[in-house]
């Protein structure tokens, strides 16, 4: 049998240039615009591996991962990204994925990453260089700690704000009061030190919380 793939992105023309590149090898199940509709696909129609990028709307590819796992926790992950960022690739091997494959090299790197995983090692694109590849992980095979200043549930309502929800929207979207999305909005403007939505944004960015 083919493997499973389900793909999440926000951009039309790389769902499409994934699913060419894909299609003849693999059964593409799906495919998802926004990080909500991903997690409800991946629980829908149970993958061996999902692709997805950092940057998506409604919930971002990290939050994103960390629930399809829960769901589905033999599910491959690959993020499929734009951003070289070494603090990023560190967060994607934190929140579970088993590759981080760039765009720009998705059509020559995809199927070997998807190969490697599948075989259950870790693909990381080689353009981060070997140094930054070798610091990745302690000596306990761990992946080196990043300061995590926020809990889970408040980066998911950081990436929702940002995406310029209003409180009741948000607490529509995650089934809470419009108090507790209050509350929480108070202790994200408090943890940060900041006082508006753009200086939220701003050290969210700086402080890699949340995906350009």
């Amino acid at each position: 049998m083919k493997i499973r793939v389900l793909l999440g992105d926000d951009h039309a023309f790389i769902l499409d240039g994934v699913r060419a590149v894909l299609s003849a090898e693999y059964q593409v199940v799906g495919q998802a615009n926004d990080g909500r509709a991903l997690v409800e696909a991946a629980e829908r129609l149970k993958p061996d591996l999902v692709i997805l990028d950092i940057s998506m709307p409604l919930l971002n590819g990290f939050e994103s991962a960390k629930q399809i796992l829960k769901i589905r926790p033999t599910t491959k992950l690959i993020f499929l990204s734009q951003h070289l960022n070494p603090a990023y690739l560190r967060h994607a091997l934190k929140v579970g994925a088993s590759g981080y494959v760039l765009k720009s090299d998705s059509s020559q790197e995809l199927p070997r990453a998807i190969q490697t995983v599948m075989r259950g090692e870790t693909y990381i694109t080689p353009a981060f260089g070997q140094d930054v590849i070798d610091n990745l992980w302690s000596r306990t095979g761990e992946v080196n700690n990043q300061t995590e200043q926020l809990t889970d549930r408040q980066r998911e309502i950081l990436q929702l704000i940002i995406d310029g929800k209003g409180n009741k929207e948000i607490a529509d979207l995650l089934h809470v009061s419009v108090k507790t999305i209050e509350f929480h909005r108070a202790r994200l403007m408090t943890k940060l030190g900041v006082r508006s939505v753009a200086e939220l944004t701003k050290v969210a960015l700086q402080q890699g919380l949340i995906p350009e």
